[in-house]
């Protein structure tokens, strides 16, 4: 996911056991499915609309997929069970690794690599630590979400066109070797967050 600290692997030598093929790594009890947004058109308060929509996208925000990208601190996790990376790797300027260590893309190429098990993509890096979504409830992800100061600058538009076509985003849909995919399509989960935006975007407590 990120540079390595000490180097000299490339995707095809490192073993398949490091990025989490072996059994005991497999897909804990992660939802398969999305709600549509049709199914909540009974709630007829707009706030309760929102969160019961912000809920059920997360559901996709709080599956590894996602989590794994966004620590809380500078070394990335893998693997269903959110292990820390293997090898160790850390943050490094902008999520591409450290100084001096190799760029994430020494590993992670811009496909996935299933033949070692090794996840890629184009965009490949940690999501910014303002970012950062592991420890936190979904209300505290909703707020940083929302908050511009900390979401690149996004609106509402251009925050609801991020997570229904950004590739990376896209990719926990495709993930590859033994990962399990995040939960319904990133089509579903684009209009849930666009519904619960247009509902007035209020986020659970908590």
């Amino acid at each position: 996911m990120l540079a390595l600290v000490a180097g000299g692997l490339s995707a095809g030598a490192l073993s398949v056991a490091q990025f989490g093929t072996n059994e005991a790594d497999a897909a804990v009890s992660n939802p398969k499915t999305l709600q549509p947004v049709s199914a909540f058109a009974k709630i007829k308060n707009k706030n309760e609309r929102a969160v019961a929509l912000f809920n059920e996208a997360g559901k996709v925000i709080q599956s590894p997929r996602c989590l794994n990208c966004h620590p809380a601190g500078d070394r990335p996790t893998q693997t269903d069970r959110m292990r820390p990376h293997i090898p160790l790797v850390v943050r490094g300027e902008g999520g591409m690794g450290a100084a001096g260590g190799l760029a994430c893309t020494t590993c992670h190429h811009e496909e996935n690599f299933d033949a070692a098990n090794v996840p890629g993509n184009a965009k490949w890096s940690l999501a910014p630590i303002e970012m950062a979504w592991q420890g936190k409830t979904l209300g505290q992800i909703c707020a940083q979400i929302k908050d511009k100061e900390r979401n690149g600058g996004k609106d509402m538009a251009a925050l609801v066109h991020h997570m229904a076509e950004d590739e990376l985003v896209g990719w926990g849909w495709k993930p590859g070797g033994n990962r399990t995919p995040a939960p319904g399509t990133q089509k579903q989960f684009g209009e849930l967050i666009k519904a619960w935006a247009d509902a007035g975007a209020a986020c659970p407590k908590g």
